[in-house]
C-alpha cells in the first residue's frame, strides 16, 4: 500500500520514526518517487498572491522561487531591504517571467509588523497564501524592546500579530492558506506554558528555538478554528534537515556532521510549496512533513492539555497586542 507521501505506508512511517533516515535527503527522494508530477499544477499560483516572510535565503527564499516559477506574484517580506532586493534579483535572473516583490517586516517588531501590513493593504487587493517562515536562533537570551524572549517574539508573537492584521485581505482570496514553517527539534520539548519566555533555567538557544516551534505547532488548531469563518486555512510544517544559511551559521557542529545528508533548499521547502498550490483539499490545523500529516508527538513526555493549549494561546495574543479570542 502506498500513501500520499509517495513512498510505501510501512516504510514512509519506518523513515519518520528514524528520524535521521526521513529527515534527510534520502528521506525526500524516497518518498518523492511517488508524488504525481503535476502536483502542484504547473500555473498552480497563477493569478495568485503569496508572501514569504524570512525569504532573502535558504528555504524562504526557495520557497519563493518555486511560488513564483507556479505563476504566483511573490512578496518577500525581509528585515532588510538590500538583501531583499538582491534575492528577488537572483530569482528573477533565474526565471525572467517571476513576479516578485519586496516589502520590509521584521517579525519580531510590533511596529515593523504594523507598517508592513499597511503597506500590504494599500497595494494588494487580496492575499491567497502567507507563509510564516522568519527565524532566529540566538547565541543567548535577548530581549526585544518589548521586553519579549526574541525567539518567542519571532516564531510566535510576530507570526500571530502579522496573520491579524492581514485577515482583510486573507479573506478577500478564495479560501487562502496560513502557513508556519515548525521543526522537527519540536518533538523534544514539552510546551511551556508556565515559562513561554524563557525566563527559567539555563538558557539555551537550540531549546528556545525547539520550544517555540512546539508552540506553533501547539497553536496551529486553535489558529484554524478561530479564522475557519473567514475560510483561511492554517497549516503547519517542518522541513527536514536542509543546508541553509542559517543552519551554517547557527549550527556549525551538526552541520559538519550531516552536511552529506542535508536536504537542499528546494527540498526543505516543497512541502510548503505543496502545502501553499496544491488542488488538493487539506485538512486545516494539522501538521506536516514531507506531504503527510505527521503525528504531533513522539514522546509522551512532550503531550499536553487542551487546557494548556488554550492558557497559550491566551498569553501569546495578549502578548502580541492582539487582545484574547
Amino acid at each position: 500500500m502506498t500513501d500520499a507521501s509517495g513512498a510505501p505506508a510501512f516504510l514512509d512511517t519506518l523513515l519518520d520514526r528514524t528520524i535521521a533516515p526521513g529527515y534527510s535527503r534520502l528521506g525526500f527522494r524516497l518518498r518523492r518517487r511517488g508524488w504525481p508530477a503535476d502536483d502542484p499544477h504547473p500555473d498552480a499560483m497563477r493569478g495568485r498572491t503569496a508572501l514569504v516572510t524570512g525569504s532573502n535565503s535558504g528555504i524562504g527564499k526557495a520557497i519563493a522561487a518555486e511560488l513564483a516559477g507556479l505563476g504566483g506574484s511573490v512578496v518577500l517580506a525581509v528585515r532588510d531591504r538590500g538583501r531583499g532586493e538582491q534575492a528577488a534579483e537572483e530569482i528573477m535572473a533565474a526565471d525572467p517571467t517571476a513576479d516578485v516583490s519586496v516589502t520590509v517586516c521584521d517579525v519580531s517588531d510590533p511596529r515593523s509588523v504594523a507598517d508592513c501590513a499597511n503597506e500590504l493593504t494599500a497595494r494588494l487587493s487580496r492575499l491567497d497564501v502567507l507563509i510564516h517562515n522568519a527565524g532566529v536562533l540566538p547565541p543567548r537570551r535577548i530581549e526585544t524592546a518589548e521586553g519579549h524572549e526574541t525567539t518567542l517574539a519571532t516564531h510566535v508573537l510576530g507570526p500571530l500579530l502579522l496573520t491579524d492584521r492581514l485577515v482583510p485581505l486573507l479573506d478577500a482570496a478564495d479560501g487562502s492558506r496560513v502557513i508556519l514553517m515548525s521543526s522537527g527539534g519540536m518533538y523534544t520539548q514539552r510546551l511551556a506554558v508556565d515559562d513561554p519566555e524563557f525566563r527559567l533555567g539555563r538558557y539555551s538557544g537550540t531549546t528556545a528555538y525547539a520550544r517555540t516551534k512546539r508552540m506553533q505547532v501547539a497553536l496551529t488548531p486553535l489558529l484554524a478554528e478561530h479564522y475557519a469563518p473567514q475560510r483561511i486555512s492554517v497549516h503547519c510544517m517542518h522541513p527536514g534537515w536542509a543546508d541553509t544559511p542559517g543552519v551554517t551559521a547557527s549550527l556549525p557542529a551538526f552541520h559538519r556532521l550531516t552536511g552529506p545528508l542535508l536536504r537542499s533548499p528546494a527540498e526543505g521547502a516543497d512541502t510548503a510549496v505543496w502545502l501553499a498550490a496544491t488542488s488538493a483539499t487539506l485538512p486545516s490545523g494539522r501538521f506536516w512533513h514531507d506531504r503527510r500529516v505527521r503525528p504531533e508527538h513522539y514522546l509522551r513526555r512532550t503531550r499536553y492539555t487542551a487546557d494548556e493549549a488554550w492558557r497559550l494561546w491566551q498569553f501569546c495574543r495578549e502578548a502580541a497586542g492582539i487582545g484574547v479570542g
